[in-house]
Formats: structure tokens, C-alpha cells, sequence
């Protein structure tokens, strides 16, 4: 990943409408939500939304689906994995102690399920 693209991204996310819809979207994942119902739980007026959506969108973070007169927004976890991995690249000047605690803290929120049906 690009300086420029992930300059993008977290200047899109720099603002707290946008950062409450791109954080909804990834709890959304994987069937993301029409636009109406993003500004719907955000209390966000839908043109406003839409203004937000397109930011998104142009950075890369989010992508669109048409179905019928829906637009399905979802979260792109490539670009988020991508954005993430850029800023820990080489993390801590190669002592990666440093960063333990906080591989630690993003562990328990990405942790496979576990069946306990089977």
C-alpha cells in the first residue's frame, strides 16, 4: 500500500460521521447495508449520507452493490487489513515487544468462533 492511499484513508476516516459508518459496515460484514439504513441507524440525513458514502468510497474503504433500487455498502476489510498493516510495518524499529501489547489487544476481537455444536 501506497503513502498516498493510506493518506486517504485515514483522512476519510478522520471525521466521526464517517468513522461511526465505517465501523458500522465492518459489524455488518459480510451482508453490509442499504444506504437508507446506514443514515437510518446513524440518524444521518440521506443526503448527508450519501456525501459521507462517496468519501468512503473514493478512499477505498467501502464499495457498493446494486440490487433493484438498493444500494448495498459493505466494508472493504482489504483496504482496513492493508491500512493496518502499513501503519505496523516495521513496527517498533524491528522490536516487536514494543507491539505485543497491542497484537495482544486486537487477538480477543478477531479470534476465530469456536463451534460448540460440533
Amino acid at each position: 500500500m501506497e503513502n498516498e492511499q493510506v493518506i486517504l484513508a485515514l483522512a476519510a476516516l478522520a471525521q466521526g460521521t464517517r468513522l461511526d459508518v465505517f465501523r458500522l459496515l465492518v459489524a455488518a460484514e459480510p451482508e453490509g447495508l442499504p444506504a437508507g439504513e446506514v443514515a437510518r441507524r446513524l440518524a444521518v440525513p440521506h443526503n448527508t449520507m450519501s456525501s459521507h458514502l462517496g468519501i468512503l468510497s473514493r478512499a477505498g474503504l467501502i464499495r457498493s452493490e446494486r440490487f433493484s433500487r438498493s444500494i448495498v455498502y459493505r466494508a472493504d476489510l482489504d483496504a482496513l487489513r492493508g491500512t493496518v498493516a502499513f501503519l505496523l510495518k516495521d513496527c517498533c524499529g524491528g522490536r516487536p515487544e514494543i507491539c505485543a501489547p497491542l497484537m495482544a489487544e486486537l487477538s480477543p476481537c478477531c479470534s476465530p468462533k469456536v463451534d460448540t455444536d460440533a
